[in-house]
């Protein structure tokens, strides 16, 4: 299976496709963030991977300078009994990544969580807003430069 699907991303998409790893048997691609729309349309729509599930979605912050930020989706495919990972890279200068809520709506609350924790924006998103935090927060609480006891005053807490 892995090699189809691999064959079948490199020849749809061969300047999307980053990288591809495998660990123990999980496949993982890296796709180019531009990408990430037409490639699960894609891997969702192509009638031998059938990949009709999104599992998870979630962010990651790999406090580096450039490309900071992952998304990392997780697909299953239901009919073959497959997992697939997929992966984009986002710099924090340029934080946005295009909505997956057109092709998966199980995308919807994953995104708002990770734009939530994280700061990292879905284009085209229908209802891009905070889940857990207060709308004027400014901070983004999962980002590895948020102290771990928080930042003093900078969320009113409820009277006793």
């Amino acid at each position: 299976m892995k090699e189809l699907i691999e064959n079948k991303l490199r020849n749809q998409f061969p300047q999307a496709i980053l990288e591809v790893s495998e660990f123990r048997g999980d496949l993982t691609f890296l796709v180019d963030k531009n990408f990430i729309v037409e490639v699960c349309k894609f891997l969702r729509d192509d009638p031998e991977l059938s990949f009709n599930l999104l599992v998870d979605l979630c962010g990651v912050d790999r406090a580096k300078r450039k490309d900071r930020f992952e998304v990392v989706y997780h697909l299953i495919s239901i009919k073959n009994k497959y997992r697939l990972r997929l992966k984009v890279r986002v710099d924090e200068k340029d934080c946005e990544v295009e909505s997956l809520t057109s092709i998966f709506p199980t995308a919807n609350w994953h995104e708002r969580e990770t734009y939530d924790m994280y700061g990292i924006k879905f284009k085209n998103h229908p209802d891009l807003r905070r889940m857990y935090m207060p709308e004027e927060f400014e901070y983004y609480p999962l980002r590895k430069d948020f102290p771990l006891l928080g930042i003093p005053g900078s969320l009113q807490l409820p009277k006793r």
